[in-house]
């Protein structure tokens, strides 16, 4: 049914307009108690042998919605009723800013991806924060506040943007995740070099400690797919350094070659990072390269590809204590999260584990022990 429906109306518009759509949508729904609480018990029904504690929380699932779609924290009990386990906002920075011009969100549908250049739009950390201030959750889920740098501010300042960002978020931020590889940022990308990465992270650390007290707020860095294999290790060894919480595998891509796109090579070839389907191997590569090196020291979340149970299964074997989905959720529709929930119930049941910390994992147990 959604298939039909996504064919015959979002296909055809404009895929911002379609997504601030979709956005009115949920939130609208969110807001009529006997429709959410219907939409909820359709949508979010609960398994209990898939529950988790990860980052200090107890949590109804493994399953979240990634960073990019809620990016101002006004549809989180939507993404909730919507069957999300934990809810990641953001990306949010220090100042407003408007994001790059139009157009700059492009749909591979033979692909199954997505190519965005969004620019990291949102209404800023100070609006942000007293939007979070206010809220009064209906549901209760684990949130997540990504966070990433100014645009226009230079990469010897960005240490002290992002810490105030963390200044103003940190307290109502179930977990914290510093974003250092959006494709989409001038410059971005090169402070997850850990010559740039230590500093910026502890200096994050340390504010988060500062602003909170009485609970330390989990911090996370989230990595692109393209850092050399090499980088993978040293970001990894890093995170063990500094004890840091987690790591989010990964960000998108702005590789293009070698991904067996089969979309007009026009858009294939519009700047921007790629997510979707294509970028599942290689996530999956470095979500293995990771839990090979940090093991269960280090909490370690997938996305890039998660499209069904299956692909969930993989990134939990492969070592992620919690996975994500974002794209994938624009093709599969409203039912996609309740289809991951039941998809992983099953593979739970079927397999040799008792509990789903038990696969997280498993698949390098396996390999090692020979």
């Amino acid at each position: 049914m959604y298939s039909l429906f996504f064919n015959l109306i979002f296909r055809r518009m404009d895929p911002e307009k379609a997504h601030h759509l979709a956005f009115r949508w949920i939130r609208l729904a969110a807001r009529i108690p006997v429709l959410r609480t219907f939409a909820a018990a359709v949508l979010a029904p609960r398994y209990e042998e898939l529950r988790v504690e990860a980052l200090g929380r107890r949590m109804h699932g493994p399953f979240g919605l990634a960073a990019g779609f809620d990016k101002n924290a006004v549809a989180i009990d939507g993404m909730a009723m919507l069957g999300f386990d934990h809810v990641e906002i953001g990306t949010v920075t220090a100042e407003p800013q408007p994001g790059n011009p139009k157009k700059r969100l492009f749909r591979l549908v033979p692909d199954r991806a997505l190519i965005n250049r969004m620019g990291f739009n949102n209404d800023g950390s100070a609006a942000v924060a007293a939007r979070l201030a206010a809220r009064n959750p209906v549901f209760r889920t684990t949130l997540g506040v990504n966070i990433g740098k100014t645009k226009v501010v230079p990469e010897d300042r960005a240490i002290a943007d992002y810490v105030s960002s963390t200044e103003r978020l940190a307290a109502h931020a179930d977990y914290l995740v510093v974003n250092v590889s959006s494709p989409n940022t001038p410059g971005l990308r090169n402070l997850q070099a850990v010559d740039h990465l230590r500093p910026l992270l502890s200096a994050v650390r340390e504010a988060a400690d500062r602003t909170v007290t009485g609970r330390r707020v989990p911090l996370l860095v989230k990595i692109a797919p393209d850092l050399a294999d090499e980088d993978v290790d040293a970001v990894a060894d890093l995170a063990v350094e500094l004890d840091l919480d987690g790591i989010i595998a990964t960000n998108t891509t702005i590789a293009r070659e070698s991904l067996g796109l089969v979309s007009d090579p026009a858009l294939v070839q519009e700047t921007g990072g790629l997510s979707g389907a294509p970028v599942k191997e290689r996530s999956l590569e470095v979500l293995r390269r990771l839990y090979a090196r940090v093991g269960d020291r280090v909490t370690l979340i997938g996305v890039g590809g998660i499209a069904t149970a299956e692909d969930a299964w993989q990134r939990i074997l492969a070592g992620a204590t919690l996975v994500q989905g974002y794209s994938a959720f624009i093709y599969e529709g409203p039912f996609y999260a309740r289809a991951i929930h039941k998809g992983l119930a099953a593979r739970l049941r079927n397999s040799p584990y008792a509990t789903l910390a038990d696969a997280v994992g498993a698949e390098h147990r396996k390999v090692t022990s020979r």
